[in-house]
């Protein structure tokens, strides 16, 4: 790519500095935290991990903040000058070229410009809604990995752990290598063409840290054929560290990297080399998804942005209202050849909701600074989102208009939407059952209720718990989308209700105790099932325990006692069998 002519606009070139200087003091902190996440693993600090996390996401909002203050220290123009951000960002894309982490500087560039101007002001002569480079296979793409062969498998697997990157010894080397070896005969060998020597094992050179375990993440390499690898590192809490499983399918790797998921912490100085390799482990992955997973939110948001663009751009279907059971807070629609679904808060909200605008966002907002632990969807979300007005049925800008008239605008051929969440398509729970077999029925059902107890142990109550706010993922895990009435559950007071004292209390219309704001009563939540007999009985025969007080209670006393679930995105017959009982066997998939 040539370079553009040298900007002479002293002013746009001090911007574009700024920002600049801007996004590599948040990037060296975002590394900083990143690196920080082997101790918190190796000392078995999971409330640490925890406030990690939400401490990197504050990150890049408070360098944005700070960014802005500085632009307006270090010109003295407008800068809400559009023309002005026309010439800075062709003096930034000078400076950001053949930047190792360019996508992520322009994105930063946008949050910036965003922090200052509406969202309906956007265009790719001032912000990159394209970037200015592209994204290829780079030449240096070993420097992100270490390769490792030889002919004796079981000897490969020993190098790798050996020299992983933990400072705390393995509990059992050898039980870990017979597990790792047990797995990969069955599941590889019998697919490997040629001789062992030509077999290459490459593993990224940095490990995935998330909740409380570490990913070793590679691939195998045999000529054409590619497989996946992704190593399970767990801690004893008694100073020692074991291999939990190993995978190597695609789609088990894709569950690793799920939308119900947390992002990790994995020190990606060169996040675009990263993205590409994982791209090629689980190619059903899109861009949006795997920037999601390395821990960089905000350029995900940008590019799911792009992708949307380029799906309208291909197709002519309309927007739809959402199929299923409309929801009271929240209006939804989708477009049927995409699989996202988009969410918009309601004007008004119809009894018993006693919600506002606000508290909604505070719930959305919960969501995304708490561990997921697979079992809540991710969302994006957006303010001031354009789209072609042609693109909208009748009906649903009928329903926009009626519902939620302050949260859109038409101008002229576009709508302008002004706060959205955006969540990925599932198959809602009530809907899958209408057509879903005795043994579909059962298997969700016991989902359904391992999503709620997982949910639990994690320190959160949904609140609404009605089977159409949940959702199917093709892997078939019930995941739980609907977040407007959701609780820290030690912030609930679960009780059983009261026996009347009298026949006429008894007969009485309502309630004849009292009920208070954050009062919770298990035995209610049979209601849920709205008349599908089948599957409550179901539901009941797996997961009775759910209607108890002192199911609710008794966790509570642990989170408040300090407990940290255990939850892992595999299945619990993928984890080797080292002679213990798990943790958490009644909270296990």
């Amino acid at each position: 790519m040539a370079l553009q002519p040298l900007i002479h606009n002293s002013t746009a070139r001090r911007m574009a500095k700024t920002i600049l200087n801007g996004f590599r003091s948040y990037f060296a902190d975002y590394l900083n935290s990143t690196l920080t996440a082997k101790a918190r693993f190796e000392k078995a600090d999971w409330h640490g991990v925890s406030q990690a996390n939400v401490e990197r996401l504050e990150l890049y909002k408070d360098k944005v903040a700070q960014t802005v203050q500085y632009l307006e220290v270090v010109t003295n123009k407008d800068i809400a000058n559009l023309p002005l951000w026309s010439e800075a960002k062709k003096a930034y894309t000078q400076l950001v070229f053949n930047f190792p982490n360019f996508e992520i500087a322009e994105t930063f560039f946008n949050s910036v410009f965003s922090d200052i101007h509406d969202h309906d002001k956007i265009s790719d002569d001032i912000i990159y809604v394209l970037s200015s480079q592209l994204i290829e296979a780079p030449e240096a793409e070993y420097s992100i990995f270490v390769r490792y062969e030889g002919e004796n498998f079981r000897d490969t697997f020993q190098r790798i752990l050996e020299e992983a990157e933990f400072s705390v010894p393995m509990e059992d080397l050898s039980l870990d290598l017979d597990c790792i070896m047990a797995v990969f005969n069955q599941e590889i060998v019998p697919h490997l063409k040629g001789a062992p020597e030509t077999i290459k094992f490459d593993l990224l050179e940095s490990t995935f840290y998330r909740s409380k375990a570490a990913y070793m993440v590679g691939r195998i390499v045999n000529g054409d054929q590619t497989f996946p690898m992704a190593l399970v590192v767990l801690n004893n809490e008694q100073g020692a560290l074991y291999v939990d499983t190993a995978l190597f399918n695609a789609d088990e790797l894709s569950v690793i990297f799920s939308f119900t998921q947390n992002h990790f912490m994995v020190d990606a100085p060169l996040p675009y080399q990263y993205a590409l390799f994982l791209k090629n482990l689980v190619p059903n992955k899109l861009d949006y998804e795997i920037y999601n997973s390395l821990g960089f939110p905000k350029h995900a948001k940008t590019e799911f942005y792009r992708q949307l663009v380029g799906h309208l751009e291909n197709s002519s279907d309309e927007f739809v209202i959402a199929p299923g059971i409309k929801g009271m807070v929240m209006t939804v629609f989708t477009l049927p050849s995409y699989n996202i679904v988009f969410k918009i808060i309601k004007d008004k909200f119809a009894p018993p909701k006693e919600v506002t605008h606000q508290i909604v966002r505070e719930k959305y907002r919960l969501v995304s600074r708490h561990d997921r632990i697979g079992r809540m969807a991710d969302t994006q979300e957006f303010d001031n989102l354009v789209f072609p007005l042609n693109r909208f049925s009748k009906e649903l800008v009928s329903e926009l208009q009626k519902l939620a008239p302050s949260q859109i605008e038409i101008r002229d051929d576009t709508l302008l939407i002004k706060h959205l969440y955006t969540e990925r398509y599932m198959t809602p729970l009530n809907i899958f059952l209408e057509s879903a077999d005795d043994a579909e029925i059962r298997s969700a059902m016991e989902e359904y209720g391992n999503c709620i107890k997982q949910l639990a142990a994690a320190n959160i109550f949904p609140g609404d718990m009605p089977l159409k706010n949940f959702g199917v993922t093709r892997h078939g895990r019930v995941v739980f989308y609907d977040y407007d009435e959701i609780a820290t559950l030690t912030d609930c007071n679960f009780r059983k209700i009261p026996q009347a004292r009298t026949e006429q209390e008894e007969m009485q219309s309502g309630t004849w105790y009292t009920v208070g704001p954050d009062d919770i009563f298990p035995e209610e939540f049979r209601l849920f099932f709205s008349g599908n007999i089948k599957a409550r009985k179901m539901f009941e025969e797996i997961h009775s325990e759910l209607y108890e007080v002192t199911f609710w209670t008794d966790l509570q006393e642990k989170i408040r006692n300090g407990y940290v679930v255990d939850i892992f995105p595999y299945r619990r017959v993928k984890r080797f069998d080292r002679g213990k009982s798990s943790q958490l066997e009644v909270f296990a998939d």
